[in-house]
């Protein structure tokens, strides 16, 4: 039993790695060319937003609208820090990400400590706030570049990086919503009044759920910043963080394979309909519409994509064929 409880595992590494191989062999034979790998590299980047997105509002409940500003805060760090530190690329690159992790991480426990003791559309407009603080702040400090932006970023985001950072982002935060942590922010999502009633620490998981999703948030946006190579504060805007959102309502509030698969769909569909440029946004819009209105708890709800499950109907369905015959 115990071996059988792993095979979904091993087989889902496996799958992983054949697409990364796969996909890595495409890009070095420039059958997927720069353009298409940079759209790749924000796939993974969009993954690691969304993911990190739906741990503060699909799990925690809490409606963020500020995930952007803590993307911002991690770019510009973690920029400034591989452009000023004096260290070696390969040694820069993964501590200016960390660099700008903790710093988002920081700017969660500020924001957070007040915000989450508000509730609904008071804490989504508190984040919004928030937001937009930070972009007039970065236009403001000379020292991040103000209106003209950050240049002079190296290029140093890889396909490799960021494939691995979005699976490692995933595991940590799969993991973490199927520990007792994970069940105690479920449990203040559900109902907190009785969360707190059961002696569980509603404020510490709260801040901590909001911390975690800021964290992978500024390693996100770490990654942006060196795959550019220019920053500009325009581009972290209430817009942004309304996308994000989009898709973790779009793959369900609480499902993290319904947030990969909706940051894959949401950033390939605008450059597919790229050919339709006149009616782009139009038909982009209007697909948004009809799976909201046809699916409104998002693609996968609350549930999760199962390898287990698929893996026990196929057992159930072999199992009465051999009955029947």
């Amino acid at each position: 039993m115990k071996q059988k409880k792993w095979i979904p595992n091993v087989i889902i590494l496996v799958l992983v790695l054949a697409l990364y191989i796969l996909l890595s062999v495409l890009i070095s034979a420039n059958i997927i060319n720069p353009y298409y790998s940079g759209i790749l590299t924000m796939v993974c980047i969009n993954v690691i937003l969304a993911v990190s997105l739906n741990l503060a509002t699909g799990f925690l409940g809490q409606l963020v609208l500020g995930h952007a500003g803590f993307m911002s805060v991690g770019a510009y760090s973690a920029a400034l820090f591989t452009m000023y530190s004096g260290l070696p690329t390969v040694v820069s690159f993964p501590l200016a990400l960390l660099v700008g992790g903790i710093v988002a991480a920081a700017f969660g426990v500020i924001i957070g400590v007040p915000a989450l003791r508000l509730k609904g559309d008071y804490l989504a407009i508190l984040t919004l706030g928030f937001g937009e603080i930070i972009r007039v702040l970065i236009l403001a400090m000379p020292f991040t570049g103000g209106a003209a932006g950050l240049s002079g970023i190296p290029l140093l985001t890889t396909f490799t990086y960021v494939f691995i950072i979005a699976i490692i982002t995933v595991a940590v935060i799969f993991a973490f919503i199927h520990s007792r942590h994970g069940r105690a922010v479920i449990a203040i999502r559900e109902d907190e009044i009785a969360a707190e009633a059961a002696g569980i620490h509603t404020t510490y998981y709260k801040l901590l759920a909001f911390v975690l999703a800021a964290f992978f948030a500024g390693i996100a946006g770490g990654l942006y910043a060196h795959h550019i190579g220019v920053l500009d504060p325009s581009k972290f805007d209430f817009n942004y963080s309304v996308e994000i959102l989009i898709m973790v309502v779009l793959g369900g509030m609480g499902s993290i394979t319904g947030s990969i698969v909706a940051a894959i769909v949401l950033t390939l569909l605008p450059e597919l309909l790229r050919g339709f440029s006149e009616y782009r946004m139009l038909i982009y819009s209007v697909i948004l519409i009809c799976v909201m209105l046809f699916k409104p708890s998002g693609l996968l709800g609350q549930h999760e994509l199962s390898l287990t499950k698929i893996l026990n109907k196929f057992r159930g369905k072999k199992a009465e064929t051999k009955k029947e015959a």
